[in-house]
């Protein structure tokens, strides 16, 4: 009985080797599988990733494309703009009044500096040094500065004597802000008053900008045609530019309003005129 419960034993035994070696097999096949499962996740986690940088960088590409060419249409737009307007009147004052003339084309000379100045800024943004080197401190300080409300004052006198009334009005107490919002703010008067001089026949306009807790708002009103007492709209211009604030340039400033979060709205005024009201939210200082 007792060889008898040895061999029992001893083939209890081996059953439990052979199950042992059985599972540790079955374990390592098991493992051999997930480790492939876990590469080939891996690998197209990286895959999708790169994708993934690849469509951003992309994305980046065409949004930068398109804020360079929505600053180009601000810088040409607004100051071909002005020379014209400042040319034309040179011409018709030329021989009454040669003063006044040779101030007009002196603004149209300072117009156009600026725009190549402006110009020069811009393009040095997308053709930098060939060594890849940053600028000199001299050459930097020839690059004017990003356009803000700071210097709204200056852009006010510039459409005055062009033959624009323009009355400002700053309410909320002025503080710094975001520079993309502070362009933005500046972009919004200066496309506002660029169509006010086009369309608006030289009628009076109004600016405010106020400075909220939470928001600034920028209103730009112009007392141009009534379509109450049936004055002819301004035609659509060849360039698809129009006076009810459809055109590319305030189109592109609302895209612009949009990415901080806010709104913006032009249109015509029923007792005359157009509006171009925005919001812009801020954060609490």
């Amino acid at each position: 009985m007792w060889g008898s419960d040895t061999d029992v034993l001893n083939l209890a035994l081996a059953a439990t080797v052979a199950a042992t070696v059985a599972a540790a097999g079955w374990l390592a096949v098991a493992l051999a599988r997930a480790r492939r499962a876990h590469r080939r996740s891996v690998d197209e986690r990286g895959w999708l990733l790169e994708r993934e940088r690849e469509s951003a960088a992309r994305t980046a590409v065409d949004e930068e494309r398109a804020r360079i060419a929505r600053e180009l249409h601000d810088i040409v737009s607004h100051k071909v703009s002005l020379m014209v307007v400042q040319a034309n009147a040179a011409r018709e004052v030329l021989d009454a009044m040669p003063q006044e003339a040779e101030k007009a084309m002196a603004a149209v000379e300072s117009a156009g500096r600026d725009t190549m100045t402006e110009l020069r800024h811009l393009l040095g943004l997308l053709a930098p040094a060939q060594d890849g080197s940053e600028p000199a401190p001299e050459e930097a300080a020839q690059l004017t500065p990003q356009p803000s409300l700071s210097r709204l004052s200056s852009l006010i006198d510039r459409f005055a004597f062009a033959g624009l009334p323009v009355e400002v009005r700053i309410s909320g107490e002025p503080r710094p802000l975001p520079t993309g919002i502070d362009t933005t703010a500046y972009r919004i008067v200066q496309e506002a008053l660029n169509n006010a001089l086009k369309y608006g026949g030289g009628r009076p306009t109004e600016v405010t900008v106020r400075y909220a807790d939470h928001s600034l708002r920028v209103e730009v009103l112009n007392s141009g045609p009534s379509v109450l007492r049936g004055d002819a709209p301004a035609p659509p211009q060849p360039d698809g530019e129009r006076p009810d604030g459809a055109g590319r340039g305030l189109l592109g400033l609302r895209e612009r309003v949009a990415v901080y979060g806010g709104d913006l709205d032009a249109r015509r005024r029923l007792g005359g005129g157009y509006r171009v009201r925005a919001r812009i939210p801020l954060e609490r200082a």
